[in-house]
């Protein structure tokens, strides 16, 4: 699959819902309203579309929501997904989750050959996660973390830099993943959906956590890629860990991308910063397996070269209508 632009796009990631059991601040509004089930992909119709784009070069997947956990028989799909792994047709199955239920299903996805895992995490402070999350729980969270690593998958956590919220956590939180043995990784807010609040008010341009840490650990660039956004680094002092930088405002990196996103109601959307999408649903449900081919490669010639993603000192710019949770995190 290669993109108008000469990408070549390897890697796919699946919303297989938009609900979750938090609210975090950044992601979603504090009531937010959900796709009514009929609207949704069944998990079949998400098997499928993988299907296709495996067969047509994708090598790695990511399976997101929402939180994609609190999909009934999810395992069922990973599974399913998963048996590419074992023809090498598939080189990685991955998934992002909010870590509440990971303690329960652990074991079940390590047997399905999901080996690495990101867990989100904004603090290790309960009550500033408890704000941020509003009303989750950290205990819950990191019980579940050991859990997958007792079943050997490896963690990397992820953090949105948030101002005045947890700006003063960046350095606890590397020290903590390199005493784990998890790698972990900062991230710009975007502006995803409306979320009751005013990012300008939030925004952090990583610089400033970047700042914070190489006073007290140097970083190095590192060679490592895990397929994704991420810039990775090696913090001195910490050894056996990485630093990873997703900065889509203050230093864009969609030149190199190589991504789609299918949403849990089987829209590819090319970008992540823009409307513009092809409805793999209606096209399967119609015209079968011939249909998604003819749109995938209708999607291929519609990506964009880059996001429209901006924040001023008073104003955000290239705001999308979709909150992350049905594009995917």
């Amino acid at each position: 699959m290669i993109d108008g632009f000469g990408r070549r796009i390897e890697y796919l990631r699946i919303s297989v819902t938009d609900r979750c059991d938090l609210r975090c601040r950044y992601c979603m509004a504090e009531k937010m309203s959900f796709l009514p089930r009929n609207e949704v992909l069944t998990l079949e119709e998400i098997a499928i579309i993988a299907d296709r784009f495996i067969a047509r070069g994708v090598r790695k997947i990511r399976l997101s929501g929402g939180e994609p956990l609190v999909r009934r028989d999810f395992g069922d799909l990973v599974r399913r997904i998963g048996r590419h792994l074992d023809d090498g047709t598939l080189r990685e199955l991955t998934l992002t989750t909010n870590g509440t239920r990971l303690a329960r299903h652990a074991d079940d996805l390590a047997a399905a050959g999901v080996g690495r895992i990101n867990v989100s995490i904004d603090s290790l402070d309960p009550e500033t996660y408890a704000f941020v999350t509003r009303g989750g729980r950290l205990d819950t969270v990191l019980e579940g973390i050991r859990a997958a690593s007792a079943a050997g998958i490896r963690v990397k956590i992820n953090m949105v830099a948030l101002k005045g919220l947890n700006d003063r956590d960046y350095l606890p939180m590397l020290r903590w993943c390199a005493g784990e043995g998890h790698d972990l990784t900062l991230i710009e807010t975007m502006p995803l959906g409306e979320v009751e609040e005013d990012r300008t008010d939030r925004y952090l341009p990583l610089s400033e956590a970047v700042r914070q840490i190489e006073a007290a650990h140097p970083l190095t660039p590192s060679r490592y890629t895990s397929g994704g956004p991420a810039r990775y680094y090696e913090a001195a002092g910490l050894p056996g860990i990485r630093l990873g930088l997703i900065t889509p405002l203050s230093d864009n990196f969609c030149a190199g991308c190589n991504r789609m996103r299918l949403t849990c109601e089987g829209k590819i959307f090319m970008c992540l910063g823009h409307e513009d999408h092809v409805d793999l649903k209606t096209a399967y449900r119609t015209g079968g397996i011939a249909a998604v081919d003819a749109a995938l490669d209708r999607a291929l010639i519609a990506k964009p070269l880059a996001h429209d993603f901006a924040i001023g000192p008073d104003r955000v710019t290239g705001v999308t209508r979709r909150h992350m949770s049905v594009t995917g995190g």
